[in-house]
């Protein structure tokens, strides 16, 4: 989905200004320091398998997300937050057992364009994050407590006379947002951001209108200090080649991250 994909871009990759404010630290430093942390977070993602709850209107589907050579696969654990029946959950160890099967068989060329496929969106998100070190601009709010966690308050408006070299990033001229940073870890707590002007993607394909919001929350994961999302949510407003308007809603919840190949289905359940 385009628009959630360059909601989480702009969510997840936030760059550096030059600007100061009253605090130990410049707006410059927090921002250099959040992306340093940030960035090897997200490099570290790919060895964790966790839990995912969809939320799309009134129905939740919970999947067990697992890398399987090289790539994500999602098993469905249950829906509206019951168990699957004996039927179905066989169902799906079937489906896993013959997607595993067929990775197992597949030749080095084949292997590599699917790994190939995941990995172009990992490296489109870090080219994603030196483009915006140039398309938006930050400002001081303040200091605020917010879920258990003392952070720095930023604010992030478009550049003026930005211009986008990519579909993807165009949707930046349009967005403001704010930041909540930890004090201690620089990790973002949470993240808000906002579409405040309608954004064309892709030429006449699509367009992106005001009102339509993001959410992301994080948590640390591990005893190593690695945060990585617990919550992202979205209401869209957008309209397909002009002419069909689509709005939507989605409220992802993910957790209990765990290391690669110990994650038990069971084990995914809503928090």
């Amino acid at each position: 989905m385009l628009v959630k994909k360059i909601s989480i871009l702009w969510l997840s990759f936030l760059a550096a200004p030059r600007l100061s404010q009253p605090s130990p630290f410049t707006v410059e430093d927090i921002i250099q320091r959040s992306s340093q942390v940030t960035h090897a977070d997200w490099e570290k993602a790919p060895s964790f398998d966790f839990c995912e709850s969809d939320r799309i209107g009134k129905d939740v589907k919970t999947y067990q997300v697992q890398m399987i050579a090289g790539s994500p696969y999602n098993r469905l654990i249950a829906i509206n937050g019951k168990s699957l029946s004996a039927e179905d959950q066989e169902e799906e160890a079937k489906k896993l057992e013959a997607t595993v099967r067929q990775r197992q068989r597949e030749t080095a060329e084949e292997r590599h364009r699917r790994v190939a496929r995941y990995e172009k969106e990992r490296q489109n998100d870090r080219l994603m994050l030196e483009e915006l070190t140039v398309a938006m601009q930050f400002t001081w709010k303040g200091m605020e407590r917010i879920d258990g966690y003392e952070t720095y308050v930023l604010d992030a408006n478009p550049k003026p006379g930005y211009v986008p070299k990519s579909v993807q990033t165009s949707v930046l001229k349009g967005m403001r947002g704010r930041l909540w940073i930890d004090q201690t870890s620089f990790r973002w707590v949470q993240v808000e951001a906002e579409v405040i002007r309608p954004v064309m993607i892709g030429g006449f394909v699509a367009r992106v209108d005001a009102g339509t919001r993001f959410k992301l929350k994080e948590l640390p994961i591990d005893n190593g200090g690695t945060w990585l999302p617990s919550r992202f949510s979205m209401q869209s407003h957008t309209k397909i080649f002009l002419l069909f308007p689509k709005s939507s809603q989605a409220d992802e919840t993910y957790f209990n991250y765990q290391a690669s190949g110990l994650l038990s289905p069971e084990s995914c359940q809503e928090p």
